[in-house]
Protein backbone atom coordinates (compact mmCIF):
# COMPACT_ATOMS: atom_id res chain seq x y z
CA UNK A 1 0.00 0.00 0.00
CA UNK A 2 0.88 3.63 -0.35
CA UNK A 3 1.55 5.88 2.67
CA UNK A 4 2.79 8.94 3.91
CA UNK A 5 6.15 8.38 6.31
CA UNK A 6 7.30 10.51 8.35
CA UNK A 7 11.15 10.37 9.03
CA UNK A 8 12.05 13.41 10.64
CA UNK A 9 11.78 17.31 10.86
CA UNK A 10 10.24 18.75 7.04
CA UNK A 11 10.94 14.75 5.92
CA UNK A 12 8.03 13.18 4.59
CA UNK A 13 8.11 10.64 2.07
CA UNK A 14 5.53 9.10 0.05
CA UNK A 15 6.44 5.34 0.45
CA UNK A 16 5.24 1.63 -1.10
CA UNK A 17 5.09 -0.12 2.41
CA UNK A 18 2.92 -3.88 3.03
CA UNK A 19 0.00 -4.08 3.57
CA UNK A 20 -1.40 -4.37 7.22
CA UNK A 21 -1.39 -8.06 8.13
CA UNK A 22 -4.84 -9.88 8.79
CA UNK A 23 -6.50 -8.74 11.56
CA UNK A 24 -5.37 -10.13 14.82
CA UNK A 25 -8.78 -11.31 17.09
CA UNK A 26 -9.75 -8.03 18.64
CA UNK A 27 -9.08 -6.06 15.53
CA UNK A 28 -10.10 -5.02 11.78
CA UNK A 29 -8.60 -3.65 8.71
CA UNK A 30 -10.10 -0.02 7.54
CA UNK A 31 -9.76 1.56 4.52
CA UNK A 32 -8.76 4.85 5.17
CA UNK A 33 -11.28 7.66 3.77
CA UNK A 34 -9.57 10.98 4.71
CA UNK A 35 -6.81 12.08 7.38
CA UNK A 36 -6.36 14.94 9.08
CA UNK A 37 -3.46 17.04 9.84
CA UNK A 38 -3.30 18.32 13.47
CA UNK A 39 -1.64 20.73 15.11
CA UNK A 40 0.70 18.13 16.74
CA UNK A 41 1.20 17.03 13.43
CA UNK A 42 2.70 20.61 12.11
CA UNK A 43 5.18 20.48 15.25
CA UNK A 44 6.20 17.18 14.70
CA UNK A 45 6.79 18.45 11.02
CA UNK A 46 8.91 21.75 11.83
CA UNK A 47 9.97 21.02 14.35
CA UNK A 48 10.44 16.90 15.25
CA UNK A 49 10.53 14.41 16.23
CA UNK A 50 9.00 15.23 19.61
CA UNK A 51 6.62 12.84 20.69
CA UNK A 52 7.75 10.70 17.65
CA UNK A 53 9.58 8.07 18.60
CA UNK A 54 13.21 7.54 18.00
CA UNK A 55 15.43 4.05 17.02
CA UNK A 56 17.34 4.87 20.81
CA UNK A 57 13.56 5.08 22.37
CA UNK A 58 10.99 3.17 20.72
CA UNK A 59 7.64 3.84 22.09
CA UNK A 60 6.64 1.48 25.18
CA UNK A 61 3.42 -0.15 23.62
CA UNK A 62 3.76 -0.46 20.28
CA UNK A 63 8.22 -1.08 20.20
CA UNK A 64 7.61 1.17 16.97
CA UNK A 65 10.15 4.05 16.17
CA UNK A 66 10.72 6.29 13.63
CA UNK A 67 10.21 6.15 10.03
CA UNK A 68 6.30 6.24 11.18
CA UNK A 69 3.54 5.82 8.90
CA UNK A 70 1.69 9.79 9.71
CA UNK A 71 -1.73 10.97 10.64
CA UNK A 72 -4.15 10.26 13.84
CA UNK A 73 -6.91 11.74 12.29
CA UNK A 74 -8.82 9.57 10.45
CA UNK A 75 -11.90 7.46 9.12
CA UNK A 76 -12.57 4.84 6.37
CA UNK A 77 -14.71 1.67 5.91
CA UNK A 78 -13.89 -1.77 7.75
CA UNK A 79 -12.53 -3.88 4.44
CA UNK A 80 -11.09 -7.32 6.70
CA UNK A 81 -12.57 -8.39 10.42
CA UNK A 82 -10.82 -11.17 12.21
CA UNK A 83 -10.81 -14.74 11.02
CA UNK A 84 -13.69 -16.91 12.71
CA UNK A 85 -15.50 -13.10 13.92
CA UNK A 86 -18.99 -13.97 14.24
CA UNK A 87 -20.34 -10.60 13.01
CA UNK A 88 -22.81 -10.46 15.60
CA UNK A 89 -21.51 -7.41 16.93
CA UNK A 90 -21.69 -3.35 15.46
CA UNK A 91 -18.83 -4.20 12.72
CA UNK A 92 -19.21 -5.86 9.44
CA UNK A 93 -17.20 -5.28 5.99
CA UNK A 94 -17.98 -1.94 4.71
CA UNK A 95 -18.93 -0.54 8.31
CA UNK A 96 -18.15 3.21 8.53
CA UNK A 97 -15.90 3.64 10.77
CA UNK A 98 -14.37 6.99 12.41
CA UNK A 99 -11.13 6.11 15.04
CA UNK A 100 -10.09 7.24 18.30
CA UNK A 101 -6.54 6.33 17.67
CA UNK A 102 -5.52 6.62 21.15
CA UNK A 103 -2.48 3.90 22.08
CA UNK A 104 -3.30 3.40 26.06
CA UNK A 105 -2.01 0.39 28.30
CA UNK A 106 -5.41 0.20 30.26
CA UNK A 107 -3.00 -1.14 33.28
CA UNK A 108 -1.49 2.20 34.60
CA UNK A 109 -3.43 4.07 37.40
CA UNK A 110 -4.57 6.68 34.93
CA UNK A 111 -6.46 4.01 32.76
CA UNK A 112 -8.04 1.99 35.62
CA UNK A 113 -8.96 5.38 37.51
CA UNK A 114 -11.05 6.57 34.30
CA UNK A 115 -8.40 9.45 33.49
CA UNK A 116 -7.03 7.07 30.36
CA UNK A 117 -6.00 10.16 28.27
CA UNK A 118 -3.40 10.67 31.06
CA UNK A 119 -1.90 7.08 30.19
CA UNK A 120 1.25 6.80 31.05
CA UNK A 121 2.25 5.11 28.43
CA UNK A 122 -0.10 6.67 25.99
CA UNK A 123 0.28 6.99 22.29
CA UNK A 124 -1.36 7.42 18.82
CA UNK A 125 -1.43 5.59 15.88
CA UNK A 126 0.03 7.55 13.36
CA UNK A 127 2.64 8.90 16.09
CA UNK A 128 3.66 6.16 17.47
CA UNK A 129 3.63 3.25 15.17
CA UNK A 130 0.95 0.21 15.70
CA UNK A 131 -1.66 0.06 13.34
CA UNK A 132 0.18 -2.69 11.34
CA UNK A 133 2.32 0.07 9.75
CA UNK A 134 -1.20 2.00 8.45
CA UNK A 135 -2.34 5.11 9.78
CA UNK A 136 -4.47 8.56 8.37
CA UNK A 137 -1.78 9.06 5.51
CA UNK A 138 -1.84 5.07 4.27
CA UNK A 139 -4.40 3.54 2.44
CA UNK A 140 -5.36 0.97 5.23
CA UNK A 141 -4.73 0.76 8.83
CA UNK A 142 -5.24 -1.97 11.01
CA UNK A 143 -6.87 -0.54 14.16
CA UNK A 144 -8.43 -2.56 18.08
CA UNK A 145 -11.72 -2.96 17.41
CA UNK A 146 -12.19 -0.49 20.88
CA UNK A 147 -10.87 2.31 19.20
CA UNK A 148 -13.98 2.21 16.46
CA UNK A 149 -16.79 4.01 16.61
CA UNK A 150 -19.78 2.11 14.28
CA UNK A 151 -21.51 5.08 12.00
CA UNK A 152 -24.67 4.64 10.98
CA UNK A 153 -24.68 3.66 6.89
CA UNK A 154 -27.66 5.17 5.79
CA UNK A 155 -26.89 8.58 4.68
CA UNK A 156 -27.43 10.82 7.48
CA UNK A 157 -23.97 11.01 8.45
CA UNK A 158 -21.21 12.85 6.12
CA UNK A 159 -18.46 10.65 5.72
CA UNK A 160 -16.64 13.32 4.42
CA UNK A 161 -16.85 15.57 7.46
CA UNK A 162 -16.91 13.01 10.33
CA UNK A 163 -13.29 13.13 10.11
CA UNK A 164 -13.42 16.17 12.74
CA UNK A 165 -14.60 14.13 15.72
CA UNK A 166 -11.11 14.07 16.52
CA UNK A 167 -10.19 17.35 16.96
CA UNK A 168 -13.57 18.26 18.43
CA UNK A 169 -13.51 15.43 21.19
CA UNK A 170 -10.49 17.42 22.52
CA UNK A 171 -12.95 20.69 23.05
CA UNK A 172 -15.60 18.18 24.66
CA UNK A 173 -13.15 16.99 27.53
CA UNK A 174 -12.14 20.75 27.94
CA UNK A 175 -15.64 21.43 29.01
CA UNK A 176 -15.60 18.06 30.91
CA UNK A 177 -12.33 19.23 32.77
CA UNK A 178 -13.84 22.26 33.75
CA UNK A 179 -16.11 20.33 36.45
CA UNK A 180 -18.85 22.44 35.92
CA UNK A 181 -21.95 19.97 35.26
CA UNK A 182 -24.27 22.22 33.63
CA UNK A 183 -22.55 25.09 31.55
CA UNK A 184 -26.48 26.37 30.61
CA UNK A 185 -26.73 30.22 31.30
CA UNK A 186 -23.27 30.71 31.56
CA UNK A 187 -20.81 33.07 30.72
CA UNK A 188 -18.09 32.41 28.80
CA UNK A 189 -15.13 33.20 27.64
CA UNK A 190 -12.69 31.66 24.78
CA UNK A 191 -9.32 32.86 24.29
CA UNK A 192 -8.24 32.35 20.19
CA UNK A 193 -10.21 30.98 17.91
CA UNK A 194 -8.00 28.33 16.30
CA UNK A 195 -9.06 24.74 15.23
CA UNK A 196 -8.96 23.97 19.37
CA UNK A 197 -11.07 27.78 20.45
CA UNK A 198 -13.18 26.62 17.09
CA UNK A 199 -13.55 22.79 19.14
CA UNK A 200 -14.82 24.23 21.93
CA UNK A 201 -17.17 27.13 20.51
CA UNK A 202 -18.95 23.77 18.60
CA UNK A 203 -19.03 21.73 21.84
CA UNK A 204 -20.75 24.75 23.61
CA UNK A 205 -23.11 25.00 21.05
CA UNK A 206 -23.72 21.40 21.13
CA UNK A 207 -24.16 21.68 25.29
CA UNK A 208 -26.56 24.38 24.51
CA UNK A 209 -24.34 27.27 25.21
CA UNK A 210 -24.25 30.61 23.27
CA UNK A 211 -26.46 32.06 20.41
CA UNK A 212 -29.67 31.10 20.31
CA UNK A 213 -29.82 29.18 23.55
CA UNK A 214 -29.22 30.23 27.22
CA UNK A 215 -25.72 31.96 28.25
CA UNK A 216 -23.14 33.90 26.17
CA UNK A 217 -20.22 33.35 24.79
CA UNK A 218 -17.40 35.81 24.16
CA UNK A 219 -14.41 35.28 22.00
CA UNK A 220 -10.60 36.97 22.13
CA UNK A 221 -9.31 36.49 18.80
CA UNK A 222 -6.78 38.77 16.72
CA UNK A 223 -7.29 37.83 13.05
CA UNK A 224 -10.02 39.15 10.76
CA UNK A 225 -10.37 35.92 9.17
CA UNK A 226 -11.07 33.47 11.97
CA UNK A 227 -13.16 36.12 13.64
CA UNK A 228 -15.09 36.06 10.22
CA UNK A 229 -16.12 32.12 10.38
CA UNK A 230 -16.69 32.38 13.73
CA UNK A 231 -19.79 34.98 12.78
CA UNK A 232 -20.66 32.79 9.30
CA UNK A 233 -21.12 29.64 11.51
CA UNK A 234 -23.25 31.44 14.22
CA UNK A 235 -21.12 30.83 17.15
CA UNK A 236 -21.16 33.90 18.55
CA UNK A 237 -23.10 37.30 18.38
CA UNK A 238 -20.59 39.85 16.31
CA UNK A 239 -20.75 42.30 19.40
CA UNK A 240 -18.97 39.77 21.36
CA UNK A 241 -15.79 39.13 19.51
CA UNK A 242 -13.37 41.28 20.53
CA UNK A 243 -9.55 41.63 18.83
CA UNK A 244 -7.51 41.90 21.84
CA UNK A 245 -4.85 43.99 19.97
CA UNK A 246 -7.14 47.20 19.77
CA UNK A 247 -9.70 45.95 23.02
CA UNK A 248 -9.86 45.58 26.57
CA UNK A 249 -11.07 41.96 26.55
CA UNK A 250 -11.58 41.89 30.46
CA UNK A 251 -13.70 45.56 30.56
CA UNK A 252 -15.51 44.13 27.66
CA UNK A 253 -16.36 41.31 29.35
CA UNK A 254 -17.21 42.88 32.44
CA UNK A 255 -19.47 45.25 30.72
CA UNK A 256 -21.66 42.84 29.21
CA UNK A 257 -22.09 40.84 32.33
CA UNK A 258 -23.02 44.00 34.71
CA UNK A 259 -19.39 44.11 36.02
CA UNK A 260 -19.60 40.27 37.71
CA UNK A 261 -17.08 38.91 34.83
CA UNK A 262 -17.50 35.57 32.86
CA UNK A 263 -17.98 32.27 34.98
CA UNK A 264 -15.52 30.30 33.12
CA UNK A 265 -12.16 31.07 30.75
CA UNK A 266 -11.17 28.27 28.04
CA UNK A 267 -7.74 29.26 27.18
CA UNK A 268 -6.92 27.66 23.65
CA UNK A 269 -4.33 30.23 22.83
CA UNK A 270 -1.21 30.02 25.79
CA UNK A 271 0.03 33.30 25.70
CA UNK A 272 0.96 35.12 28.67
CA UNK A 273 -0.96 38.68 27.66
CA UNK A 274 -4.29 36.31 26.81
CA UNK A 275 -3.96 34.54 29.95
CA UNK A 276 -3.92 37.72 31.67
CA UNK A 277 -6.79 38.69 30.00
CA UNK A 278 -8.85 36.24 30.48
CA UNK A 279 -8.28 35.92 34.62
CA UNK A 280 -9.10 39.35 34.61
CA UNK A 281 -12.35 38.45 32.97
CA UNK A 282 -13.30 36.13 35.62
CA UNK A 283 -15.86 36.63 37.75
CA UNK A 284 -15.37 36.10 41.57
CA UNK A 285 -14.71 32.21 42.26
CA UNK A 286 -14.78 31.84 38.47
CA UNK A 287 -12.94 28.61 36.67
CA UNK A 288 -10.06 29.09 34.31
CA UNK A 289 -9.39 26.07 32.15
CA UNK A 290 -6.18 26.09 30.01
CA UNK A 291 -5.88 23.17 26.56
CA UNK A 292 -3.58 25.33 25.18
CA UNK A 293 0.48 24.08 25.32
CA UNK A 294 2.76 26.37 26.40
CA UNK A 295 5.76 27.59 25.07
CA UNK A 296 7.13 28.40 27.75
CA UNK A 297 6.33 28.67 32.17
CA UNK A 298 2.89 28.75 32.81
CA UNK A 299 3.02 31.48 35.70
CA UNK A 300 -0.04 32.39 37.86
CA UNK A 301 -0.71 35.99 38.16
CA UNK A 302 -1.32 36.23 41.69
CA UNK A 303 -3.49 39.49 41.82
CA UNK A 304 -6.43 37.44 39.78
CA UNK A 305 -5.87 34.42 40.94
CA UNK A 306 -4.83 34.65 44.74
CA UNK A 307 -7.52 37.51 45.38
CA UNK A 308 -10.51 36.25 43.65
CA UNK A 309 -10.20 32.73 44.83
CA UNK A 310 -9.81 31.30 41.38
CA UNK A 311 -9.94 27.66 40.08
CA UNK A 312 -7.56 27.13 37.92
CA UNK A 313 -7.88 23.29 35.51
CA UNK A 314 -6.08 21.87 32.89
CA UNK A 315 -7.54 19.89 30.27
CA UNK A 316 -5.07 17.08 28.05
CA UNK A 317 -6.49 15.00 24.95
CA UNK A 318 -9.89 13.02 25.25
CA UNK A 319 -11.06 10.38 27.23
CA UNK A 320 -13.22 7.00 26.36
CA UNK A 321 -16.22 9.31 27.07
CA UNK A 322 -15.47 12.39 25.12
CA UNK A 323 -15.08 10.12 22.00
CA UNK A 324 -18.55 8.40 22.78
CA UNK A 325 -20.47 11.51 22.82
CA UNK A 326 -18.87 13.88 20.37
CA UNK A 327 -19.68 10.78 18.23
CA UNK A 328 -23.42 10.51 19.28
CA UNK A 329 -23.89 14.18 18.97
CA UNK A 330 -22.11 13.86 15.41
CA UNK A 331 -24.35 11.47 14.63
CA UNK A 332 -27.21 13.24 16.04
CA UNK A 333 -26.89 16.57 13.81
CA UNK A 334 -25.62 18.65 17.01
CA UNK A 335 -22.68 19.81 15.54
CA UNK A 336 -24.10 21.00 12.10
CA UNK A 337 -21.90 23.62 9.91
CA UNK A 338 -18.66 22.01 11.00
CA UNK A 339 -17.94 21.06 7.85
CA UNK A 340 -16.92 24.39 7.34
CA UNK A 341 -13.79 23.61 9.64
CA UNK A 342 -12.03 21.79 6.62
CA UNK A 343 -10.49 24.60 4.48
CA UNK A 344 -8.60 22.24 1.99
CA UNK A 345 -8.67 18.96 0.75
CA UNK A 346 -5.93 17.03 -1.28
CA UNK A 347 -4.38 14.05 -2.29
CA UNK A 348 -2.42 12.68 0.34
CA UNK A 349 0.78 12.74 -2.29
CA UNK A 350 0.79 16.34 -1.52
CA UNK A 351 0.62 16.19 1.88
CA UNK A 352 4.03 17.76 2.58
CA UNK A 353 4.05 20.81 -0.12
CA UNK A 354 0.44 21.71 -0.03
CA UNK A 355 -1.12 20.84 3.30
CA UNK A 356 1.91 21.02 5.94
CA UNK A 357 3.78 23.76 4.15
CA UNK A 358 0.79 25.68 3.54
CA UNK A 359 0.04 25.60 7.10
CA UNK A 360 3.59 27.09 8.01
CA UNK A 361 2.84 29.68 5.69
CA UNK A 362 -0.40 30.66 5.70
CA UNK A 363 -1.81 29.25 8.91
CA UNK A 364 -4.13 31.73 9.22
CA UNK A 365 -6.23 31.17 6.35
CA UNK A 366 -7.02 27.19 7.47
CA UNK A 367 -8.77 25.43 10.24
CA UNK A 368 -8.47 21.71 9.31
CA UNK A 369 -6.55 20.39 6.17
CA UNK A 370 -7.29 16.96 5.27
CA UNK A 371 -5.95 14.24 2.66
CA UNK A 372 -7.03 10.97 1.26
CA UNK A 373 -5.71 8.14 -1.67
CA UNK A 374 -8.61 8.14 -2.89
CA UNK A 375 -9.45 9.76 -5.92
CA UNK A 376 -12.87 9.20 -6.15
CA UNK A 377 -13.53 11.82 -3.19
CA UNK A 378 -11.92 14.68 -4.40
CA UNK A 379 -13.83 14.74 -7.33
Amino acid sequence: MKAARYHGKRDIRIETIPDPPPPKSNEVTIDVYWGGICGTDLHEYTAGPLTINTPEKPHGITNDHLPVTFGHEFCGRISALPEGYSGDGPFKVGTPIIVDPRIVCRKCTSCTTGCDNICANWGYIGLNGGGGGGAGFSEKVNVEMRMCHALPDDGSVDLNSVVLCQPLTVGRHALAASGIKDLTGLKVLVLGAGPVGLAVLFNLRAKGVGVGHGGRVFISEPTTKRSQMIRDLGLANLEDIFNPLSTNVAEECRSRTDGKGVDIVFDCAGAEAGMMAGMESLKLRGTYVNIAGWKKPFTVPMQFAFFRELTIKFSLGNDDNDYREVVEDFVAGKFAGAEALITRRLPVEDLAEKGLEELVRNRDDHVKIVATWRKDLLG
